[in-house]
């Protein structure tokens, strides 16, 4: 992990946080939860070191999916923020990259979750891609 003080907030400000690392691994993650939850093609999040929830805890709302995943979401302007694998400890907690107010020492290292992709968005970095997770297969070109 990275370590320094790292905050971030959601779009209208009413929920902030802050974090002291990340983990060396940080991926776009391409499955179908993540598109309908960020709007996106797919979404880059990253486990941090020492969450504090700063402000605005109380309007933190969670969504569990069917398969244990949850999502956690500002209820107030909706921004997508966290991510918690299902069976995971809350200090396993991963956080929406976008989210944070300044620029953080990440790398991504990989697209994941290749099987649910977006067919209108073409990946064209050299990335290490995953089928599935990164202990599944890699996913080669045109299988989706």
């Amino acid at each position: 992990m990275v370590n320094a003080k790292y905050s971030g907030r959601c779009l209208c400000s009413k929920i902030q946080f802050q974090v002291s690392g990340f983990s060396s691994e940080a991926a776009h993650c391409h499955c179908s939860m993540c598109q309908k939850f960020h709007g996106s093609a797919f979404a880059t999040l990253v486990a941090v070191k020492d969450l504090e929830w700063r402000q605005g805890v109380e309007s933190l709302k969670s969504y569990q999916a069917s398969n244990g995943v949850k999502r956690y979401f500002c209820e107030v302007c909706g921004s997508s923020l966290a991510f918690l694998a299902a069976g995971a400890e809350d200090q396993d907690i991963e956080l929406a990259i976008a989210c944070f107010d300044q620029q953080v020492p990440i790398n991504i290292d990989a697209h994941i979750f290749l099987s649910s992709k977006v067919s209108w968005h073409e990946i064209t970095d050299s990335l290490p891609k995953f089928d599935h997770g990164r202990d599944g297969d890699l996913w080669e070109e045109g299988k989706s």
